[in-house]
C-alpha cells in the first residue's frame, strides 16, 4: 500500500474480472485514504483542496404580534363621592378588541377632583366618619367594645388605620374610601388603596404640571423670565424717600423681590394703595393677601427684606424702596406669559409716587433758578418729621395741631403774586383723595396744568398740609389753583409738596388762572452778571502824560 498517494485512485491489475467482490474493500480504501489526507478539509490548501467554510444558520422569522385593541370614549363622569368638600369622581372606557388582539395599554378607569362648597362647620371628617363606624363593635375575635379615631403613624396611608380612644393600639379595617385624604391637610386623595396626586388639570394621578407662568401643561419655552438688578439712587447724593423700583405686570407668577440693605421694600397696588411699608410706616413682617394671591414679606435682624408671591396677580404691582442708605441692589424676577408686554427698566408710573421726585432715577437737572427774596420764616406748628424707622400704626408727624381755628387764606394782589414768586410749584390740581396720617392732612391730586415748577412734577402728586383741620379748605372732587412748597426735613429722609395752612389755594377759574399768569411778570427777574473792566490801556498809566 506504500505505492497509494494522496492525489489519486490508480486502478488494480487483473482487468474488469473480480471486481464485484473487490469494489466494497475499494470503497473503504477510498474513505480511509479520504481522511488521512485531508481531502475536501482545510488543512491542506496547498495541495489544490477546495476550502469549504459552512454558511451561518438563517434566523428565524419574527412572529408576527397580533394587533392591539383600541380604547372607545371615555363615558360620563360618576357624581362626585363627598357631599361637601373634597372628593373624586369617575369615569371608565372600554378597550375595542377581537378575540385575537392584545389587550389595551393603559387604564381604563380614571378619577378626577371633584371640590365642593365646604363642610358645615362642626362637621365630622371623612376618615373620622369611616372609624366611627365601627365604634361598640367587637373587633379582633373579642367582645371588648371600643371607640374609634383615625390614627396616621400607620405605614399604609390608603388604609382605614383606626386608634382606639384611651388604648396604646390601633386597628386596620381594610382601605378607606375613595376621596379620602391622604393625611391631614394632604392634597392627595386615595383611590383604589392607591395615594394619587391630582395634576393641574384636576385628573388623579395626572403628572401634568403647571408652566412657570402658570399655564397647565404648557412648556416652558410659552414663559419669560424677567430676572434684574436694580441700582438706582445713592442717598449721598441727597436724594432721599421713596424710588421707584419696578413695575410687576398683571399676571406674573413666581415673585421674588431682596434687598440686602437697611433701605425698606414697599409696594403699591394699581390704584395708589400701599400694601407694605408705605407712607414712612414700617410693616410687621408676615403673609399679605394682595392682588389675588399671598405675599410672603420677610425680613431678618440684619435688615435683609425679600417679597415673595406664587401668583399669578390679577393686577399691577409697584414695587418701591425707602431709602435711607446707598443702595446695593435690589434683585427682582418673575414670570410672565410669552408676548406679554414685560415692563422697561426704567419703568415709572405716576400713581406710585408719594412725593413729586423718585420715578426711579435721581430728578433731572433744571435749568437755574433765578434768586429770589428770603421768604419768611416758616410759621410755627409746621411739618418737621421723623425719621421713617418708627413702629407700625406710629405717625411720622410730630407736628402739634393744637386748636383748630379759622382759617385764614391768602387773599389779595399781593399775597398773589408773593406766594407765586416764592413757591416751587404752581399748577391747577383736581383732589382725588384726602387722608388724615398722623397730624398731617394728604391729598392726592391730579396735576391738570403746571404754571411753574422748578423741580419735576408727574400727573399725580401727593400734596401734604401740617394740619388735620382742614386749612385751607379743600374738598375732593374739585379743582383749586395750588401755590406749595418742596419739604425737604432736616434728616433729609423726606422729599414731599408741602402746602402751608396759609398757603394759596383757591378754587380754579378762567379769571383766577389770568390773574396768576400776570402774577409771573411780576417775580424779579435776574440780573445778568456784569463785565469786567477792561485792563488799562498803557498811555493811562500813572507817570506817562501826554
Amino acid at each position: 500500500m506504500s505505492g497509494w498517494g494522496c492525489r489519486g485512485d490508480p486502478a488494480p491489475h487483473g482487468g474488469p474480472h473480480g471486481t464485484g467482490h473487490r469494489r466494497p474493500w475499494r470503497l473503504l480504501l477510498l474513505a480511509w485514504l479520504s481522511l488521512s489526507c485531508g481531502v475536501g478539509s482545510a488543512q491542506s490548501p496547498a495541495l489544490g483542496t477546495p476550502v469549504w467554510v459552512p454558511e451561518p444558520p438563517a434566523p428565524p422569522r419574527p412572529r408576527r404580534q397580533p394587533p392591539r385593541g383600541s380604547w372607545g370614549p371615555w363615558g360620563p363622569w360618576s357624581s362626585c363621592s363627598s357631599s361637601c368638600g373634597d372628593g373624586v369622581a369617575l369615569r371608565t372606557r372600554r378597550c375595542q378588541r377581537s378575540t385575537e388582539m392584545e389587550p389595551c395599554t393603559g387604564d381604563p378607569r380614571q378619577y378626577r377632583l371633584c371640590q365642593l362648597q365646604g363642610c358645615p362647620t362642626g362637621s365630622v371628617p371623612f376618615r373620622a366618619m369611616q372609624c366611627s363606624l365601627y365604634d361598640n363593635k367587637p373587633v379582633l375575635g373579642t367582645q371588648g367594645q371600643y371607640r374609634w379615631v383615625p390614627f396616621h403613624g400607620a405605614p399604609n396611608l390608603c388604609d382605614l388605620n383606626c386608634l382606639a380612644v384611651g388604648h396604646n393600639f390601633y386597628y386596620t379595617f381594610g382601605r378607606v374610601l375613595d376621596g379620602t385624604q391622604c393625611g391631614p391637610g394632604s392634597p392627595d386623595l386615595c383611590v383604589g388603596g392607591r395615594c394619587l396626586s391630582v395634576g393641574c388639570d384636576g385628573i388623579l394621578g395626572s403628572s401634568t404640571q403647571p408652566d412657570a407662568c402658570g399655564r397647565c401643561g404648557g412648556g416652558h419655552d410659552t414663559c419669560l423670565h424677567v430676572h434684574r438688578l436694580f441700582q438706582g439712587t445713592d442717598p449721598s447724593s441727597g436724594y432721599f424717600g421713596y424710588v421707584n423700583v419696578t413695575k410687576i405686570p398683571a399676571g406674573a407668577t413666581h415673585i421674588k423681590v431682596t434687598d440686602k440693605s437697611r433701605n425698606y421694600l414697599a409696594l403699591m397696588r394699581s390704584d395708589g394703595r400701599y400694601v407694605l411699608n408705605g407712607d414712612w410706616s414700617i410693616a410687621w413682617p408676615g403673609p399679605y393677601e394682595v392682588a389675588g394671591t399671598r405675599l410672603h414679606y420677610t425680613r431678618a435682624p440684619d435688615g435683609t427684606e425679600s417679597l415673595e408671591a406664587a401668583g399669578p396677580t390679577d393686577e399691577d404691582l409697584h414695587v418701591m424702596v425707602l431709602l435711607q442708605e446707598p443702595n446695593p441692589g435690589i434683585e427682582y424676577e418673575f414670570w410672565l406669559p410669552r408676548g406679554h408686554p414685560q415692563p422697561g427698566r426704567a419703568d415709572t408710573s405716576p400713581l406710585r409716587q408719594p412725593q413729586p421726585r423718585g420715578a426711579g432715577s435721581p430728578p433731572p437737572q433744571e435749568p437755574p433758578v433765578p434768586p429770589v427774596p428770603t421768604p419768611p420764616p416758616w410759621p410755627r406748628g409746621s411739618a418737621t418729621e421723623q425719621p421713617p424707622r418708627t413702629p407700625p400704626s406710629q405717625s411720622v408727624s410730630g407736628t402739634a395741631t393744637g386748636r383748630c381755628g379759622r382759617c385764614r387764606p391768602a387773599k389779595g394782589r399781593s399775597q398773589r403774586i408773593w406766594h407765586f414768586c416764592q413757591s416751587d410749584f404752581v399748577f391747577q390740581g383736581r383732589i382725588l383723595a384726602r387722608r388724615v396720617v398722623g397730624r398731617e392732612t394728604r391729598y392726592e391730586v391730579e396735576v391738570k396744568a403746571p404754571y411753574r415748577h422748578r423741580f419735576p412734577l408727574v400727573a399725580r402728586e401727593y400734596v401734604w398740609v401740617p394740619n388735620t383741620c382742614g386749612c385751607p379748605p379743600l374738598r375732593e372732587g374739585g379743582e383749586y389753583l395750588l401755590m406749595a412748597r418742596r419739604h425737604v426735613n432736616y434728616e433729609r429722609t423726606l422729599n414731599r409738596i408741602l402746602l402751608q395752612d396759609s398757603g394759596y389755594a383757591r378754587p380754579w377759574t378762567p379769571r383766577e388762572e389770568r390773574l396768576v399768569r400776570d402774577a409771573a411778570r411780576h417775580c424779579p427777574q435776574p440780573r445778568p452778571p456784569r463785565a469786567p473792566p477792561p485792563p488799562p490801556c498803557p498811555a493811562d498809566r500813572a507817570g506817562d502824560g501826554v
